[in-house]
């Protein structure tokens, strides 16, 4: 697959292929808005990963922000009248961010919110989308949804209880009060912070880690979890057992197996 294929229909998303090819970068590139989201950003996102689902290069997907002051700023609000003020705009504004931010929930692959800078509202809702969330010690996090009067999806308010749990939940989303890296590492907003100016390094960590391992692997471990997290009557065992078996019948196993007896790093090409 020729990698100009990734390309975003607007030049506020940015999108490329690490050198090494198995990670697909995809940058929110509004830096003079802090990188609010507009609707063409919203847009850009599903397709993109629609494409990466199906390219068996892609071991990882990261999600950052152009510049240095903020990943996601939140939404672009001089949009906010002319999409969020009439019931039908309403619907239409919510249903195309939903679709987006489902579409990185969804997605079959591991992903990644790389943070720095400003997480706020929209970035806070496609941070917590992401599987694993890392952020420079510099950040700042809140929802401030309170603040405007807005209506939060249940979609979104569920994704933060997971994460935080109620209580946490709560505070953040009733206060909409500002928190530190620090805080939203020690309450599970995000899952590691490290020193300002060292997110590349601790983001190639990732990326190193997810091209050496088992994709198939790692792909029914993101699929049992998403089951786990279902109601109890929701949860699909068979399909958990299905992905099991698919592990332990791939050549990856095969190969794994060898590469330990010969005390060697394994070569995972995710068949």
């Amino acid at each position: 697959m020729n990698t100009t294929v990734y390309q975003s229909t607007t030049e506020r998303v940015k999108v490329w292929l690490d050198q090494d090819e198995s990670t697909l970068q995809i940058q929110f590139n509004n830096p003079e808005r802090h990188n609010a989201l507009s609707v063409d950003m919203w847009e850009a996102v599903p397709p993109l990963l629609a494409i990466a689902a199906k390219d068996e290069r892609i071991r990882l997907v990261v999600f950052s922000g152009a510049g240095e002051k903020a990943f996601v700023s939140g939404a672009d609000i001089t949009q906010f009248e002319d999409l969020r003020a009439a019931k039908d705009a309403v619907a239409r504004y919510e249903a195309m961010a939903e679709e987006s931010l489902m579409s990185i929930y969804n997605f079959s692959k591991p992903t990644l919110a790389s943070i720095r800078g400003y997480c706020i509202g929209g970035g806070v809702n496609v941070a917590m989308s992401c599987d694993i969330r890392i952020a420079s010690a510099d950040s700042v996090f809140s929802i401030p949804a309170a603040r405007l009067g807005l209506g939060y999806r249940y979609s979104a308010l569920k994704n933060l209880v997971d994460l935080v749990g109620p209580a946490v939940a709560k505070d953040l989303f009733f206060t909409a009060r500002r928190i530190d890296a620090k805080e939203a590492n020690a309450v599970g907003l995000i899952t590691r912070v490290c020193e300002v100016g060292a997110l590349e390094v601790l983001q190639a960590e990732y990326q190193h880690a997810l091209a050496a391992n088992a994709p198939i692997t790692v792909g029914a471990g993101k699929a049992i979890i998403a089951q786990i997290l279902r109601p109890s009557p929701d949860i699909n065992h068979e399909f958990c057992h299905q992905l099991i078996r698919e592990c332990f019948e791939s050549e990856d196993y095969a190969e794994g197996r060898r590469a330990f007896m010969e005390k060697r790093k394994p070569v995972f090409r995710g068949k």
